[in-house]
């Protein structure tokens, strides 16, 4: 069980959980069944879909990069227990998302199902073998932002927000840029690790550099994007502010010293903490019409 709980990141869920939570309860106003069943299948279930199905189907690159293991991903040394756990993962997965998904998408509009098993999908697509999205450069990373942005339309969706208005299209279309960035930007901490295995991404298409700078841009336009909301809603732009400077430290980065961005990689880690509670105080503050 401990292994299974590991296997879904816990220190996670809140980045998916939040963004449905937050896009329903502002549309609808109200705590109801659905807010709650959504925010619980975001929390855990979706978390340990998405990052078990990774975990297992990346063990052999995994076991091979130095920095797998913890916060950044469990690696089981063992390989039998690996199996097992792995079998297990893979069950409890399967067990938890599926009840949750039957009974949302009764809930919901066609429009709002669709777009929920849009975004099981693109969890799955990313690791699974076949498909592997993971590891067609570009694609990897929309896919990732999806994982994350998926919940928030899927919210907006299901309580009736019409998606494509303005002052909600910035938001989720800012938050998917972000998204794009950050994955990115990620990646380029395993350049070597993933070339030595045989493993694409955009990261290893573009090089290090390039994909920095290319992160550093996708930065840039998710803040363009937040900056044409209705007052307040553009102080959210200056919220993007410290990952554009974070990544701007690595400008000069190589694919021979492409490991230095893991400590950009973890000052992104730390810094979504703060500015998810920003994120909040700005979303209540609408709410409640102080600013």
């Amino acid at each position: 069980m401990a292994s299974i709980v590991k296997a879904s990141r816990p220190v996670s869920w809140i980045n998916t959980a939040f963004p449905f939570a937050a896009g329903y309860l502002l549309v609808t106003r109200q705590v109801d069944a659905v807010l709650i069943v959504g925010t619980l299948f975001f929390l855990i279930p979706y978390n340990l879909l998405m990052y078990g199905v990774n975990d297992v189907f990346d063990y052999e690159s995994d076991l091979a990069n130095p920095r797998k293991g913890g916060i950044e991903g469990d690696v089981i040394r063992d390989r039998a227990q690996a199996r097992r756990v792995h079998r297990a993962i893979l069950w409890a997965s399967a067990v938890s998302v599926v009840p949750f998904v039957v009974w949302l998408v009764l809930q919901g509009t066609v429009a709002a199902g669709v777009v929920l098993l849009t975004v099981v999908f693109a969890v799955v697509a990313y690791s699974a073998p076949g498909l592997r999205f993971k590891e067609r450069p570009f694609l990897d990373s929309i896919t990732s932002a999806v994982h994350f942005v998926g919940p928030l339309v899927y919210g907006l969706v299901l309580a009736g927000a019409p998606i494509a208005d303005p002052g909600v299209w910035q938001v989720w279309a800012a938050f998917l840029t972000w998204g794009m960035a950050s994955h990115a930007f990620g990646a380029v901490q395993d350049v070597t690790a993933d070339r030595e295995g045989g493993i694409s991404s955009v990261a290893t298409y573009l090089g290090a550099r390039r994909t920095v700078w290319l992160a550093f841009g996708w930065y840039i336009l998710a803040a363009v994007v937040l900056a044409t909301l209705p007052w307040p809603g553009r102080l959210a732009a200056l919220l993007v502010v410290p990952y554009v400077l974070s990544v701007a430290r690595f400008g000069r980065i190589t694919d021979d010293t492409c490991e230095d961005a893991n400590r950009g990689w973890r000052t992104f880690l730390w810094l979504n903490q703060p500015v998810g509670f920003l994120v909040t105080m700005l979303l209540i503050a609408v709410w409640k019409g102080w600013l």
